[in-house]
């Protein structure tokens, strides 16, 4: 067995996203957490959906989910973000992973907006706090600079240094040290390849297995 397998063994996990989950991160995180152990896995997405969208539901226009027991599912307009203490409730989850990073970018504005950052990203942690559940925070993989959603490389780096300063109590996992400007392929300079989701997945769950907050979780679990 191997160190992250050992570390994710038995835990059960909430995994909380934008339209990355449409696309194949969703299923490879899938895969990835429970081949790495994990006893239980609930994939959330909702294309468009910041932090704040968790907390005060509102319609979007697509959503992608993936559970234990379930075939993945699609859906189109019409699909709502929901409560995350409602998902909280229904999963009981050890670890609530939160992958919502370029929804919240704000790449095409000069200047980052982070009153209204700080009110969506401290709501959402609290709320997940106010539930004894664990939480690590996700941020976002650079792109290929410009492109349909204006994803310039030090935009990334803005929203990169705000989410790792705001995040807690969340753990932050720093998606910026997994790949150089460009190195993952993309379709629309945000959206990325299979194999970018693919080497995106695995650097995320090698990381979650190596953090103590994770680590202490599996030694209560046992």
């Amino acid at each position: 067995m191997s160190a992250t397998a050992a570390t994710l063994a038995g835990l059960s996990f909430l995994v909380l996203g934008e339209s990355h989950m449409l696309y194949e991160l969703r299923d490879r995180l899938y895969e990835d957490l429970k081949a790495g152990g994990a006893s239980y896995v609930h994939v959330v997405g909702a294309c468009g959906a910041s932090a704040i969208d968790w907390l005060k539901p509102r319609t979007v226009d697509c959503g992608a989910t993936r559970k234990d027991g379930a075939e993945a599912m699609v859906t189109g307009p019409g699909t709502k973000t929901q409560l995350i203490g409602d998902l909280i409730k229904a999963d009981k989850p050890d670890v609530v992973l939160v992958v919502i990073g370029d929804t919240m970018g704000s790449y095409d504005n000069p200047a980052f907006p982070k009153a209204w950052a700080w009110q969506g990203v401290s709501s959402l942690t609290k709320a997940i706090a106010s539930t004894k559940t664990a939480c690590v925070w996700v941020g976002p993989a650079y792109g290929k600079a410009g492109g349909q959603y204006n994803k310039l490389d030090d935009r990334v780096e803005r929203a990169n240094r705000f989410f790792a300063s705001s995040v807690s109590p969340c753990t932050y996992i720093d998606s910026l040290k997994f790949a150089k400007p460009g190195q993952w392929r993309t379709f629309d300079g945000q959206h990325f390849a299979p194999d970018g989701y693919a080497a995106w997945s695995k650097a995320i769950v090698n990381e979650l297995g190596a953090l103590p907050a994770v680590q202490q979780l599996r030694v209560v679990k046992k």
